[in-house]
């Protein structure tokens, strides 16, 4: 029997062996990212998490970058060759600002939105004992080098029994060349004592003053910050000027559309059913699968539009995305965006997209713990599909794995597409520090290396 058993044990063993010798392989199989390169944007590591990226559609060798805590941005000039981080940019009328995302206007300027607050409210439950806060942003009137010395104020809050708290503010601009071109936008999530909600303002005139805010959605959401809330507001610009906006709340991804400026939203509609999108990886603080909308507007009257978001439907997180062929009436079933084996129990989260308005394609970023048997390790993988979102191809952006434990990891990352040129950001742990940093991938999907300025 002992012998039995011995012989059982070494099956086993080498069955284990064999399996993430096989799961190594899938991470190794990975084409690299086309001309890709990996810039630490912050070389020090510090407390930063939580980036957005945007490329000025009037000069694509612009880039900003945005990250926290507190707010900063950083830029380039040279299409991402080289890259500086930008002063001037936190807010000095409160503790602590973040929840940043950035955007180019039509003229060019970047504009940086944020949160910004003294202390935070009960764990989860934000609305409850919570500071003044407000959101902000600060404009950059030289594509991301210089900023405004003063932040913008769109909505703020004095201390108070029942201050309502503005989280996770999200920034649109429309550069379309409609009636409302020029029009900047912020939705986020409200947290009350009793309900989330999710609301939204509008700016005419470059970012200097916002309209009085409207709640669009029609159904509140739970009070806690970790399933049954509103949240994950994100949203894109058609070329007629109308604005798709999404957000995830109970069970649901929900979309509504203004056609008027930002004056006055459709109901929103439940259209694609998810498991939970907040949810636990291994060794990350918290997690989840925030939903974002894009537009591939190439074809005149007949936009397609594409939702990316994640979650575990499968056992493990994977990514998906779903697209429209029809303003968002009816929309595909999910395509799991990852090509890793379903159900080998590696998770992949904290996605972003970006849908590239000039060659149409899907670009997708994401954490990737493929490569490690024991779900922990992450690198960061960039699928792309050129295919109306029917498939995706998964390349390397990192090879070099990173585990990030004992680190707040935020609940973003971002990525921007434009003429194949694509660049994400994300942020990674460094073995032997408590810190994290912020580094920018580049792609280029085109020619030579040569023609990626």
């Amino acid at each position: 029997m002992r012998e039995i058993a011995g012989t059982m044990r070494l099956l086993c063993g080498a069955g284990l062996l064999v399996a993430a010798a096989w799961i190594h392989a899938q991470t190794a199989a990975l084409p690299p990212a086309p001309h890709g390169t990996v810039t630490d944007l912050t070389p020090q590591p510090g407390f930063f998490t939580e980036p957005g990226i945007a490329i000025d559609p009037n000069n694509p060798s612009y880039v900003a970058a945005a990250f926290q805590d507190n707010a900063h941005a950083g830029y380039s000039t040279d299409g991402g060759a080289h890259w500086q981080v930008a002063t001037g940019t936190e807010s000095t009328r409160f503790r602590v600002s973040g929840d940043v995302s950035i955007a180019y206007d039509t003229h060019g300027h970047a504009i940086l939105c944020y949160m910004a607050f003294d202390k935070l409210g009960t764990f989860n439950y934000w609305g409850h004992d919570s500071s003044r806060n407000g959101l902000f942003v600060r404009r950059s009137l030289d594509g991301g080098a210089t900023w405004e010395a003063n932040d913008i104020p769109v909505i703020q809050h004095d201390d108070g029994p029942a201050v309502p708290w503005e989280d996770k503010p999200y920034i649109v601009a429309d550069d379309s060349h409609s009636r409302f071109a020029g029009n900047l936008y912020i939705g986020w999530t409200r947290w009350t004592l009793t309900d989330s909600e999710i609301w939204l303002t509008r700016s005419t005139d470059d970012g200097l003053r916002w309209s009085a805010p409207i709640e669009i959605d029609r159904h509140p959401g739970l009070p806690r910050d970790d399933n049954g809330a509103l949240e994950g507001f994100a949203g894109t610009v058609g070329p007629d000027g109308t604005l798709y906006v999404v957000w995830a709340g109970d069970g649901w991804l929900q979309v509504a559309t203004s056609r008027d400026g930002g004056r006055s939203f459709s109901v929103p509609r439940n259209i694609i059913h998810t498991a939970p999108i907040m949810f636990q990886v291994e060794d990350v603080a918290r997690s989840n699968g925030f939903p974002q909308i894009g537009i591939d507007a190439r074809q005149p009257g007949k936009p397609r539009l594409y939702v990316s978001w994640s979650d575990y439907r499968n056992g493990d997180v994977d990514v998906f995305t779903s697209s429209s062929v029809n303003g968002g009436r009816t929309w595909s079933a999910a395509v799991r965006v990852n090509n890793d084996p379903v159900h080998d129990g590696a998770d992949q989260f904290f996605q972003w997209m970006a849908v590239d308005p000039v060659d149409g394609s899907v670009n997708v970023l994401f954490y990737d713990r493929r490569g490690d048997p024991h779900n922990r390790d992450c690198t960061v993988t960039l699928a792309r599909s050129t295919d109306g979102g029917r498939s995706f191809t998964n390349y390397a952006w990192t090879t070099q794995p990173f585990y990030p434990a004992h680190a707040f990891m935020g609940d973003y990352t971002g990525i921007a597409a434009r003429a194949g040129h694509v660049y994400g950001i994300w942020t990674t742990k460094p073995a032997g520090v408590k810190g994290t940093q912020i580094q920018i991938g580049s792609a280029y999907f085109g020619g030579d290396a040569a023609d990626r300025q």
